[in-house]
C-alpha cells in the first residue's frame, strides 16, 4: 500500500466538491480515505484515483457504518494519527417554506448537520482529541456554502443546515483549542457539478402553488448560471491550499466574481437585497 502519511478523510467523494478534493489531495501525495455510499462508486474511484485512494463505504446517517470506517482507517494508519477530515457530504432539496414537506427538511438536517457531527465525533480521536496522541493534531474543514451566510428563496432548508454548520464549526473550533485541532469553514459558491441537474426538478412538486412562476425564474437566474460555476479542479486546488496553509483564516468564501456575488450583497442593507431578489424572481407583492 502507498505511504499512509499524510492522510485525510473526505466524505461524499463520488461527485462534486468531494471528488475534486479527493483528486487534488491524491495528486499532492496524500492517502485519501473517501466515503461513498455505493460499491460501484468505490470501484470506479479506486480505478480513477489509484492506490493512494482508499474507499470507505458508509452513509453519514448510519452510525454503525461510520464506526466501522473509523476502525478501518485506524488500522490503515498503523498507530499514526489522521492529518485531516473534510466534511463534505450534503444534500439539497428545494421548495418554498410554506409548502415544502417537513420530511424533506428533516432529511437535509439529518445528512448536512447531524451526519457531519456524527462523522466528526467518530474521527476526533484519530485527529488528536485524546491524551497521548502519537502525532501532530489534525485539522477539520467543514464545507458550508454561500448559503451559510445568505439564504436565497426556495433553498431555505438547505441554507438553514449550512447556517447550523457555521455555528457548529465556530463552537467546535473553540472547544478543540485544548487539543490543538483547528476547524475551518469553507463556503463555496456555485461549482459545476451534477447537483444542478438534480435541482432542475425541484419546481415540479409545487406547480399548483403561487410560487411556481417564481421558482422557474429562480431556476433561470440561479440554477442555470450555477452550471458555469467553478470547476472541480479549481475548487479542489483552493481547498487543498487552505488545508496546507500553516496560518489559515477561520472561514473562506470561494466563488466566481466574489466582489459582485459575495462582498456587495453582504454590505447592502437587507431590505435592499430583499427588493433586488424579489424583483429578479417575481416575488414582490403586486
Amino acid at each position: 500500500m502507498a505511504n499512509i502519511s499524510p492522510s485525510i478523510v473526505i466524505t461524499g467523494v463520488s461527485t462534486g466538491i468531494g471528488l475534486g478534493c479527493a483528486a487534488e489531495f491524491v495528486r499532492r501525495g496524500y492517502t485519501v480515505f473517501g466515503s461513498v455510499r455505493k460499491q460501484a462508486d468505490a470501484d470506479r474511484l479506486q480505478t480513477q484515483l489509484g492506490e493512494r485512494f482508499i474507499p470507505l463505504l458508509f452513509d453519514v446517517t448510519d452510525q454503525a457504518a461510520v464506526d466501522a470506517a473509523v476502525v478501518q482507517v485506524g488500522a490503515a494508519l498503523q498507530g499514526k494519527g489522521l492529518d485531516g477530515l473534510i466534511n463534505n457530504s450534503g444534500i439539497a432539496e428545494g421548495g418554498p417554506l410554506q409548502h415544502i414537506p417537513l420530511d424533506s427538511v428533516r432529511r437535509q438536517f439529518e445528512v448536512n448537520v447531524f451526519g457531519l457531527l456524527r462523522v466528526t465525533q467518530a474521527f476526533l480521536p484519530l485527529l488528536g482529541a485524546k491524551e497521548n496522541h502519537p502525532s501532530k493534531p489534525g485539522k477539520i474543514l467543514n464545507i458550508s456554502s454561500v448559503g451559510g451566510k445568505f439564504a436565497a428563496p426556495f433553498i431555505g432548508p438547505y441554507a438553514a443546515t449550512k447556517h447550523a454548520v457555521e455555528a457548529l464549526s465556530q463552537a467546535l473550533r473553540r472547544e478543540l483549542l485544548m487539543y490543538g485541532i483547528d476547524v475551518i469553514i469553507i463556503g463555496p459558491g456555485a461549482v459545476a457539478s451534477e447537483i444542478w441537474d438534480k435541482g432542475e426538478r425541484s419546481a415540479e412538486p409545487f406547480r399548483d402553488t403561487a410560487y411556481y412562476p417564481s421558482m422557474l425564474l429562480f431556476k433561470k437566474n440561479f440554477l442555470d448560471p450555477g452550471k458555469q460555476g467553478l470547476s472541480l479542479e479549481s475548487i479542489g486546488k483552493s481547498i487543498a491550499d487552505i488545508f496546507e496553509n500553516p496560518r489559515p483564516k477561520t472561514r473562506y468564501a470561494i466563488l466566481k466574481d466574489k466582489f459582485k456575488n459575495w462582498t456587495i450583497p453582504r454590505l447592502l442593507p437587507d431590505r435592499v437585497v430583499d427588493r433586488f431578489v424579489g424583483k429578479a424572481n417575481g416575488l414582490l407583492k403586486k
